[in-house]
């Protein structure tokens, strides 16, 4: 936060002394941790760490105890839901002090994160300029470039020197933009021209012009980009800052490299929950209500034990086998869960590639003929494991009868072909979800899990069946 020497002071709730805010200027962050002491770096890092773990109430009284720079240090450093906690318990005076710490795209994340009664009052925090940037990225989704952005950002026009672009630079520099490595090249109609670096116009002759030391073909994104495909684009071309352009190729904005680590951990964070089987959360855990985490997580359980409802089903079906060879009721576990763990690791190699780009939906095929070869060695592998099991037990007879070779033969070719589909199902279902355009981490362990316990038994009993025919049965 800059202040001048001679601003009056007013006495801030969460220690310290704040300054005018009306320049709306920030201080810069070397300025802040140049003041803070050792102690005060560590107990702010400390409490970063452990912020989501902490109650209201401690996250508030720790808050208390910071001096105001160190307070800022934090504020600055917290997620939009935590600045949006803390400013729920700051005075109504000191609202403004605290809002207009933020750069736009910052605090358009805050008010989104607050109730809707309370928005538009935050929004009237804010000075003028910063007023209508704030609702300029307010009106793009959440999850779209255009929510992402900073429309603060250094530019310069093509027809002017390399000393004067200096010049105007070392001007912008005081102001809140948000990166001055790139300064990005516009015309009189705000249409972005090009890109030059700080360095390529120290190291370029005076009387150059910007135009020709700019680079034209630069990396630029529409401002409704989903938030995970600019992920992938800074991924792609490890990339600083990535500029927002709408469909008429004015520049709106620029994303940098900060700004998508939350979303690249927002969008893991999701892959993950789904792929446990349950709805993904809006909010931290512990700030999930009860009830809310309930909802999340009735939804997938009733339909994955609806599906479960078949295996008992597909067991009565083959009731009869059962009754002439009890003993096959002893590999069931084993089967089904060999199934379902082959089908897991394929259908969750198969939602991060896809997440990544690795493979894409024309890849289907190679894909299938892929894990259908996978499939059926590790069947093969598991169906020699299963064999030796039984052919070497001790006291197989007695557990297994006289007909032991054939039951190890029965598990064996049984373990081949429900790995084999359990494999095949797994690495399929994401590309089918996709197709139909439902995220592929829907297809998650435990949907396919459910899916290859049901068809399993179906498998090992149609080969048990078949191998011990006028054996066995």
């Amino acid at each position: 936060m800059a202040s001048s020497e001679n601003d009056n002071k007013t006495t801030s709730s969460f220690g310290g002394s704040s300054g005018s805010q009306d320049s709306g200027e920030e201080t810069s962050a070397p300025r802040r941790m140049e003041s803070l002491k050792p102690a005060e770096i560590s107990f702010i890092d400390s409490l970063l760490e452990s912020w989501s773990s902490l109650t209201h109430t401690e996250r508030k009284s720790a808050f208390l105890q910071l001096s105001r720079t160190a307070a800022e240090e934090l504020f600055l450093n917290l997620k939009a839901n935590g600045q949006a906690e803390l400013l729920e318990e700051v005075p109504l005076l000191e609202k403004r002090s605290w809002m207009r710490l933020l750069a736009p795209d910052d605090a358009a994340d805050l008010i989104q994160e607050l109730p809707l009664d309370e928005r538009e009052n935050a929004l009237g925090l804010l000075d003028h300029q910063t007023r209508r940037e704030v609702a300029a990225l307010l009106h793009y989704a959440e999850d779209a470039a255009g929510g992402l952005m900073n429309s603060r950002f250094a530019r310069l026009r093509p027809d002017i020197d390399v000393d004067e672009a200096i010049k105007y630079l070392r001007a912008q520099a005081k102001s809140q933009v948000e990166t001055i490595y790139y300064a990005y090249v516009i015309d009189s109609d705000q249409k972005l021209l090009g890109v030059v670096s700080f360095r390529d116009l120290f190291s370029a002759a005076s009387d150059k012009k910007v135009r020709d030391i700019m680079q034209p073909d630069i990396v630029r994104i529409p401002d409704d980009m989903d938030q995970e495909e600019v992920s992938k684009l800074f991924s792609k071309h490890d990339l600083i800052c990535i500029p927002v352009v709408d469909k008429d190729g004015h520049i709106k904005g620029i994303v940098t490299s900060d700004d998508i680590l939350n979303v690249v951990q927002e969008e893991a964070t999701e892959d993950i929950q789904k792929l446990g089987g349950l709805e993904a959360l809006e909010d931290p855990y512990l700030k999930t209500s009860f009830w809310r985490m309930v909802q999340k997580r009735a939804g997938w359980l009733s339909v994955l034990f609806v599906g479960e409802m078949f295996t008992a089903s597909a067991m009565g079906y083959y009731e009869k086998e059962l009754e002439k060879a009890v003993v096959l009721a002893l590999f069931i576990p084993m089967i089904i869960s060999s199934g379902g763990n082959s089908g897991s690791q394929a259908s969750s190699l198969m939602i991060r590639a896809l997440s990544l780009g690795e493979v894409r939906g024309r890849d289907w095929f190679r894909v299938f003929r892929r894990e259908v070869a996978s499939g059926v060695v590790l069947g093969g592998l598991l169906g020699l494991i299963g064999f030796f099991r039984v052919f070497f037990w001790p006291n197989r007879e007695k557990l297994y009868g006289a007909h032991f070779v054939h039951i190890g033969y029965a598990v064996a070719f049984s373990l081949i072909g429900v790995v084999l589909w359990g494999t095949i199902a797994g690495s399929m279902l994401p590309f089918l979800l996709r197709r139909v355009g439902f995220d592929p981490a829907s297809a998650s362990a435990p949907l396919v899990a459910t899916l290859v316990d049901v068809t399993g038994l179906v498998i090992y009993f149609s080969v048990a069946s078949l191998l011990l025919s006028g054996a066995v049965m």
